[in-house]
């Protein structure tokens, strides 16, 4: 966090060192984002990816889309325009915050977005794989997240309703909010994530959208169950 002093933001454990949520998912070769955050740049050159076949969009908060632009770096290489799922609520967004991007003329260099809509009710194929949008209530704003065969990701969550638990039956690897201990008027707290992973049962479950109020990695750890971890950056996991 700017300007804190606070012990988390202090700290020299890089998994202490949180960026915007985001993930990457690699399968058969293709390359998906899940969000892209003000720190997407960053992100994609620190981990090297060459290619990108698309990003899917939780919704249209700055945090999660306010990189969108350097997809263009990628337009460049693959001589492609990149796939954009989402809502209709989140292209409109992305319309007014990447204006030039959508503008009858456009300059050259703007990036290239395909935008495909989609939403909280059924499944749709991406490279050949079935993915189901699980939406979740942030306060009174739907958000999207995603299930790919045992994988769920869930990020801004505070509600979510029968019908979303049932898409989750069966799940493995569960990822889910988690941003601090007291009460908040939009995202789950640690007690809330906790309980919800009890209820969908997955096999092992990540906590992330972490913030420095939550406290030190190494002190929460140690409060959890076996089957829940703090996410941190960088961390891979193999399905």
């Amino acid at each position: 966090m700017i300007t804190c002093d606070c012990a988390v933001c202090q700290s020299t454990d890089t998994r202490d060192k949180r960026l915007r949520s985001s993930i990457l998912i690699e399968f058969e070769g293709n390359n998906i984002v899940v969000d892209t955050g003000p720190d997407f740049r960053y992100q994609m050159l620190r981990e090297e990816v060459k290619h990108l076949d698309a990003i899917l969009m939780t919704h249209s908060h700055k945090d999660h889309i306010a990189g969108l632009d350097d997809v263009r770096a990628f337009n460049y290489q693959q001589k492609s325009s990149i796939p954009i799922f989402g809502t209709q609520a989140l292209h409109e967004a992305l319309k007014r915050e990447f204006y030039y991007a959508f503008s009858d003329f456009k300059y050259p260099g703007v990036p290239q977005l395909e935008l495909k809509e989609i939403d909280g009710a059924g499944s749709f194929k991406l490279c050949n794989k079935d993915i189901i949008p699980l939406e979740v209530m942030h306060f009174k704003m739907p958000v999207l997240g995603y299930r790919l065969d045992n994988f769920a990701y869930i990020t801004d969550a505070k509600t979510v309703a029968a019908e979303t638990i049932a898409k989750l039956e069966g799940v493995d690897y569960l990822v889910i909010n988690a941003l601090q201990k007291e009460p908040h008027i939009s995202h789950f707290t640690l007690d809330e994530a906790l309980a919800f992973a009890e209820l969908v049962g997955a096999k092992m479950t990540y906590l992330t959208h972490i913030s420095h109020r939550l406290g030190l990695h190494e002190e929460v750890s140690r409060e959890l169950p076996n089957n829940i971890q703090l996410a941190y950056d960088r961390l891979s996991i193999n399905i």
